[in-house]
């Protein structure tokens, strides 16, 4: 898959400064925030890869970053709770069969244009859009003004074809992003990530902590969430897994303030690999949650909690 940048007018190799030369081909394209790329977002996704396959078309998804309520509402609303950073959509966008992410900076500049600038000189017009794929609930342009009937209108005109998926049920359940969200706000990892269609990530930045951990017997890396607009899912100690250096490693997550051991009160994400041991420090590392084993609760004293750390680390170990 193909990452490029498009802003200000201008295209650029994704995670370049530099402008590339860049040719509209004719594709068959999707276009959306895509928060999650939950299994919804992939029923759309699919319907597109099968027509541009079958028209001999390029296949396209065009996302924005960052995501337009941060712009459109401002740090005043708060996070964002975003189900997937940007490097996170990329991955799972990457095991689509995509041939182009067209990532969109998403200015105030850029959230004013029409819907029908948007259609007629950005999807048709810079990318080459012959057939336009979108979900049933799909809304775009300034005030979300652009419906489905704008997109048909238009099409017609620019003589694209445009399809509409209808909505994923699982169990004759509607889902959406917002109910995912609410899943993880209550620890219901599993839930959501059926919902989702693969494991809640967690991305961070190892960072120093005070080492609280390897006092104990249990070292921790501390994390550093790479997107402060990333939903925390409910605190809780949680089964995960990680990759480092190419190699799989179980590991025990805590999401909370550590009673125990502090009376900050400090929220913190922290994880136990299990068979790791090495200086990690500066490393970017990204776990998957699969399952949430037990609230985080203060213990009487440190022995009490390594015995139940020891408890949680034979749950991970029994999983799989």
């Amino acid at each position: 898959m193909r990452i490029i940048e498009y802003n200000d007018n201008h295209v650029y190799s994704y995670g370049s400064a530099i402008p590339v030369n860049y040719l509209p081909v004719s594709a068959a394209l999707t276009v959306g925030s895509y928060d999650g790329v939950h299994r919804g977002h992939r029923k759309i996704i699919a319907r597109m890869v099968a027509v541009a396959q079958c028209r001999g078309l390029r296949s396209v998804v065009v996302t924005f970053e960052p995501h337009p309520r941060r712009v459109l509402k401002g740090e005043v609303a708060g996070p964002l709770g975003l189900l997937t950073t940007l490097d996170e959509k990329v991955e799972l966008l990457e095991g689509e069969d995509v041939d182009l992410l067209v990532v969109v900076r998403f200015t105030p500049e850029f959230a004013l244009r029409s819907s029908d600038d948007f259609i007629r000189n950005f999807l048709v017009g810079c990318l080459g859009a012959k057939c336009i794929i979108v979900g049933y609930d799909h809304a775009f342009g300034r005030d979300r003004s652009g419906s489905r009937e704008t997109l048909e209108r238009l099409g017609s005109e620019l003589e694209v074809d445009i399809e509409v998926v209808e909505e994923v049920l699982i169990g004759n359940e509607h889902f959406s992003s917002t109910k995912i969200r609410r899943l993880l706000d209550c620890g219901m990892i599993e839930e959501a990530n059926v919902f989702l269609g693969s494991p809640y990530m967690i991305t961070g930045r190892v960072v120093h902590g005070e080492k609280l951990g390897t006092r104990i017997g249990f070292p921790t890396v501390n994390l550093m969430l790479i997107d402060a607009n990333k939903l925390v899912p409910h605190s809780g100690v949680y089964l995960a897994h990680t990759v480092v250096n190419g190699a799989p490693y179980k590991a025990l997550m805590n999401i909370g303030v550590r009673p125990t051991l502090s009376s900050a009160g400090i929220l913190s994400i922290e994880a136990h690999i299990l068979g790791y041991s090495g200086d990690l420090y500066g490393f970017v590392i990204r776990f998957t949650l699969l399952k949430f084993i037990r609230e985080e609760k203060e213990f009487l004293n440190i022995e009490e909690l390594k015995c139940q750390i020891e408890k949680d680390k034979k749950s991970v170990e029994l999983y799989y």
